[in-house]
């Protein structure tokens, strides 16, 4: 388990300490500026992702590709190819301050020392004439990185005479579904002069121009299963290829900058666009300086000698395009004169056009922004000056809706906080934005399961992950569940090896990819053709799984009763005929006609690894709660739009009462319900009632009594919580009723999957049990922040301080807390449409 002390926890303990100084904003994560982890998690299965606890918060607009800067200050996430990631830091992509006053000189570039530029692993200590940011220790703090998505900060102290601090953001505001999908970020730089003597500043931006990077240049993108079983294809981009790149100064209404620009196709290609840095264009008392072409790959003396010594940079145009092998970056700085007390404010904007994005072999693409800014790729100026013309107004707006969450006091701090930055997961999560067409006004969307699990928008795993989405963009979260409602009819006979069998030791087993009917588990995956080839997973056979039908009914029927924008009577009808066909597909596993779908011996629920025999309680209450929401379809589509659902009434109301006279009979056993009737399997499944918590949630008729459900529930928290781990780490998904492991060696029972915790949590929170409800949201929270996991939430942790499948898509599910907790107050902006 991480240690305590290092979470979010100590941003709010240090706010009531001193009383001066800079402190975090409420509610934000922080964290001492370049401070390491003694023992962050890490990853439990060597083939899976884990790059280390340097993850910063993101920057850029959803399916725009986004940029993160860590705690150390070093750019290092890089996810601007859709769908795909690419982790490493770039020395020369950085800010830097320089200050004089009297004879005395101070200058740094703002993050600590690198050892290696990874887009040239090869070449050494990069930029060794630079004066790199002292990273704080445990004993001595230089600064402090804060983040509360979608802003953060940095401040900078003991090191220069100047207060100097810097907010980040990007524009993302609920309901709004264009600014949210922006490819830009703006950084407020703040610059105070404490002392009594004027004080020389200068600030520098240097960045290196990526321009045709970030592309897969395997056209095969290759598939092969991992050690977990799992597919996963081959992305190698472009990374350090800058053959054809120019930079050039651009000066425009509103902004004075550079434009970083690259080869250009016809049409354009994946990868191809500019990159602009700028500045107001009217910034008085200042001086502008532009080298629009420095070489990184040397020391950097070129750019830093004459920073560092006067505070000034080479001021030239030079728009030559690279040769092979050359490496492009550019700069811009302003100089000033800061008097006595004096504060001043400067707005930089970093901004990228990159419109296109590509999957299998001529299948691509344009990103949402690009029904704003067109799609050839000229348009990285305009951007940037949108946003140093309109910064102010998103920041209101971000103050805005960030407002309800911050008055909540009674909600403990650590669960604000991750309210706001579990959201990162919507820029930084390969997330895809298309361009709006007749057919789908709003684009079509969809977020990774995780970077280990590259496909979009795994049903099982929205159905709590999905509450985020639902409560501050539901336009967004209504284009995912369209897309599931037209790829339920559709059929693919391909053969495709299951990889569970594979780790069972069972040979190669083969399996259609998409049954007719069945629901799909995932709207596909980067590497093929999302929204069209979905079923992309093959470590199970999805089209057996017993859930999968159930959470679309359900997460239909949700949407179209608590979205913030009211009820949508056309959408209801358009995902009305595949909830039908999906329900009868799903009762044909009903082998011994109770009424209940049987599940099948091989995992086939969104636990993948947990073989549940018979009817089991999960996939039952789901089902039992999916007829109810379905009777409730039929019935308003019947009364509002006249549509004939009689036939489909009928028949559900009788597959409901068998059901329901059969699933206490079956599963029952007086404390709470049996994992499945046919196993034997003595454990505590701690998600056993995820159909009842919906139905509650949609005030259905719930599933079972409430005397049973309270009776369940106090027996998960023993067994699950309580006594697992002290209940510092969350609850595990299955243990004996004593808090012991069935098996010692399992996979998912003795994992804490975090968006399940948050999800349970939410089913104790709307049974009006909110202590038991913040204490496992606070447990996992404070691991995850604690462990050196923010902003890479994982599945999965363990108690032996290792995680499985960052940046995870169900995590949102803590958007469940605010909805159960508040009535599903409604977020300022979001009932926009």
């Amino acid at each position: 388990m991480a240690p305590l002390g290092l979470s979010a926890l100590r941003s709010r303990l240090s706010r009531g300490s001193s009383g001066k100084g800079w402190q975090p904003p409420e509610a934000s994560w922080s964290r001492s500026f370049g401070l390491g982890w003694s023992s962050p998690f890490t990853v439990r299965y060597a083939s899976n992702l884990d790059d280390g606890p340097w993850h910063g918060m993101p920057l850029g607009g959803f399916g725009a590709g986004c940029i993160g800067r860590s705690s150390r200050g070093d750019f290092n996430l890089w996810h601007l190819d859709g769908g795909e990631h690419w982790y490493g830091s770039i020395p020369d992509c950085q800010f830097a301050l320089w200050e004089k006053q009297d004879d005395q000189v101070r200058v740094h570039a703002l993050a600590t020392e690198p050892t290696r530029d990874d887009s040239r692993p090869e070449s050494g200590k990069p930029l060794s004439s630079w004066q790199w940011y002292p990273a704080s220790t445990e004993e001595s703090s230089t600064g402090t990185y804060a983040a509360r998505y979608p802003l953060s900060w940095n401040h900078y102290e003991g090191v220069f005479r100047a207060e100097v601090s810097c907010e980040a953001f990007s524009p993302i505001l609920p309901g709004d579904y264009q600014r949210s999908s922006y490819p830009v970020a703006v950084f407020r730089w703040t610059l105070t002069n404490p002392t009594t003597k004027p004080l020389e500043v200068s600030l520098l931006l240097s960045w290196r121009n990526t321009v045709g990077w970030f592309t897969n240049t395997d056209s095969s993108a290759e598939v092969h299963f991992r050690d977990d079983g799992s597919p996963e294809h081959n992305y190698a981009p472009a990374i350090g290829v800058g053959e054809g790149q120019s930079n050039r100064w651009i000066d425009g209404d509103g902004l004075c900058g550079v434009l970083l620009d690259g080869k250009r196709s016809t049409p354009l290609a994946e990868g191809e666009g500019q990159w602009c840095l700028a500045l107001p264009d009217r910034l008085d008392g200042v001086e502008l300086m532009r080298c629009s072409r420095w070489d990184p790959s040397g020391d950097g003396a070129e750019l830093w000698q004459p920073f560092a010594a006067d505070g000034l940079i080479p001021d030239s145009n030079n728009d030559r395009a690279s040769r092979a092998g050359e490496h492009a970056s550019a700069a811009i700085a302003v100089k000033l004169t800061l008097a006595p007390g004096e504060t001043r404010e400067i707005p930089v904007a970093i901004s990228w056009d990159l419109p296109v994005t590509s999957f299998a072999t001529g299948v691509r693409d344009l990103r949402r922004y690009s029904d704003f800014y067109g799609a050839d790729g000229c348009h990285a100026a305009a951007i940037a000056a949108e946003a140093l013309r309109d910064w102010r107004s998103w920041h209101e707006q971000i103050e805005a809706w960030q407002a309800p969450v911050l008055a909540r006091k009674e909600l403990p701090e650590e669960l604000r906080m991750a309210l706001f930055n579990e959201l990162y997961d919507l820029a930084s999560g390969g997330s895809l934005w298309t361009a709006a067409t007749t057919k789908d006004p709003y684009g079509r969307f969809g977020v990774l399961e995780c970077l280990d699990y590259a496909w979009y928008e795994s049903l099982d795993v929205r159905l709590y992950g999905s509450f985020a989405l639902l409560q501050l963009w539901p336009e967004l979260d209504k284009a995912v569940i369209r897309s599931f409602a037209r790829a339920i009819p559709a059929a693919d006979a391909t053969q495709r090896p299951i990889g569970w069998y594979f780790t069972q030791g069972r040979g190669r087993v083969e399996a259609d990819r998409k049954v007719k009917g069945a629901t799909p588990h995932d709207l596909g995956a980067p590497n093929e053709v999302p929204f069209d080839a979905t079923n992309y997973t093959a470590y199970q056979d999805c089209n057996l799984w017993k859930d999968l039908a159930s959470d679309y009914v359900l997460q239909v029927w949700r949407t179209f009763k608590l979205a913030p924008t009211g009820e949508d009577l056309s959408f209801l009808a358009e995902c009305w005929p595949a909830a039908v066909q999906a329900l009868h597909y799903l009762k044909q596993f009903d082998v011994n006609d109770d009424g209940l779908p049987d599940n099948g011996g091989a995992p086939d629920q969104t636990f993948d690894d947990w073989p549940l025999k018979g009817v089991s309680a999960y996939c039952g209450a789901l089902w039992i709660a999916a007829l109810e929401a379905a009777l409730a379809m039929a019935q308003r589509l019947q009364l509002e739009l006249g549509l004939d659902t009689g036939d489909e009434q009928h028949t559900f109301s009788g597959w409901l009462e068998q059901s329901r006279a059969n699933f206490d009979t079956l599963l029952w056993n007086g404390e709470y319900y049996d994992i499945d009737a046919e196993s034997g399997t003595p454990v505590v499944m701690a998600d056993q009632l995820c159909g009842d918590f919906y139905a509650r949630l949609l005030e259905l008729p719930p599933v079972v009594s409430e005397a049973n459900s309270r009776s369940t529930l106090k027996a998960v928290k023993e067994a699950c919580f309580d006594n697992f781990a002290g209940g510092l780490l969350g609850v595990a998904n299955g243990l004996r009723r004593d808090g012991t492991p069935l098996d010692p060696n399992g996979t998912h029972p003795l994992e804490v999957w975090t968006g399940i915790n948050f999800g349970i949590a939410s089913y104790y929170r709307l049974m009006g049990e909110g202590p038991t409800a913040e204490a496992i949201c606070s447990a996992v929270v404070t691991q995850v922040y604690a462990g050196g996991l923010q902003f890479r939430t994982p599945e999965a942790i363990t108690a032996v301080n290792t995680f499985r499948a960052c940046h995870y898509l169900r995590a949102m599910a803590i958007w469940g807390l605010w909805a159960t907790h508040t009535d599903w107050e409604t977020i300022p902006g979001a009932q926009r449409g």
